[in-house]
């Protein structure tokens, strides 16, 4: 046979080999499902357990308040393709831009206060924050930040967002700031979903057809009773249009260790008040449809 012929038949070969077992991906990932066992690091359940807090590539615990980065690692796995934007309407401490660039994507993080913006900013290069990592300093709820987020989707090329991530405050626990735009600074419980549901309707707006959001939230206790937050949140974006496809429990060991919650004075309340202590948050995942 002549090499011709080799290469022609070498070559026919190629194409039925990639023809008859094609990767096979969903349009919301890259996990080849053809191969669907080897990835055995992507949760799937509907119980997230994480006894501590990862602090490499990038990490560190100085913000009160953020989540864990094992969450972000779960949700860009599950639902982005590598370079696809997430979007943060409460950015924090970077969390998601951190883990989105560790995972081969983009971020927009939207933060209230602008000396946080400029300390997050430096834990990204100055070729990332124009290429891949753009802050904006904003509030989440009003009209004129769709305007700005839509300016930096066209910049990354991009019509809308591909994950939509929201991690507000669990109402007053935490005061994040002075600001009277600030969900922790709501008189009112009520007032707080009122103006969480302005931001989710904001994501809404900004998120790709088809593709997913997080809600990360706990819930608290006050006036003797607990205020479930989390499924107030969920009702509300459920209200927007978001289709709700999981709630996931994840412990918060990983979290409250170092806040004393394990200390007998908190069972001693517990005992005395008819309560329990929190153990978990909630993770709810919606699809925009």
């Amino acid at each position: 046979m002549t090499n011709t012929k080799l290469k022609q038949a070498h070559g026919s070969a190629e194409l039925n080999a990639v023809t008859t077992n094609p990767i096979k991906t969903t349009k919301y990932n890259d996990v080849n499902l053809k191969e669907w066992k080897n990835y055995p690091e992507i949760k799937t359940d509907t119980l997230w357990l994480f006894p501590t807090r990862l602090k490499t590539g990038g990490h560190s615990n100085e913000y009160h308040g953020n989540y864990i980065p094992q969450i972000a690692q779960q949700l860009l796995q599950r639902y982005t393709k590598k370079g696809d934007v997430v979007l943060d309407l409460f950015f924090g401490s970077g969390t998601s831009g951190i883990e989105a660039l560790n995972e081969g994507r983009r971020c927009i993080g939207v933060e209230l206060k602008q000396d946080l913006v400029d300390s997050v900013s430096q834990k990204f290069t100055p070729k990332e924050l124009v290429t891949e990592m753009n802050l904006i300093c904003g509030d989440s709820a009003s009209d004129e930040i769709i305007d700005k987020i839509q300016a930096r989707l066209e910049v990354m090329g991009e019509e809308k967002a591909q994950l939509l991530i929201l991690h507000p405050p669990y109402d007053d626990i935490i005061k994040f700031s002075d600001k009277k735009e600030d969900l922790s600074n709501c008189a009112t419980t009520e007032e707080f979903y009122d103006l969480f549901e302005k931001v989710a309707l904001n994501g809404y707006k900004l998120l790709e057809k088809g593709r997913f959001a997080a809600l990360i939230i706990g819930d608290s206790y006050k006036n003797s009773e607990v205020q479930s937050l989390g499924f107030e949140c969920m009702d509300r974006m459920k209200k927007l249009g978001f289709k709700h496809k999981s709630t996931i429990i994840k412990d918060i060991q990983g979290n409250e260790r170092a806040k004393g919650r394990k200390a007998p004075l908190w069972r001693y309340r517990a005992l005395m008040g008819g309560f329990s202590i929190f153990q978990h948050e909630y993770i709810f995942i919606f699809q925009k449809v």
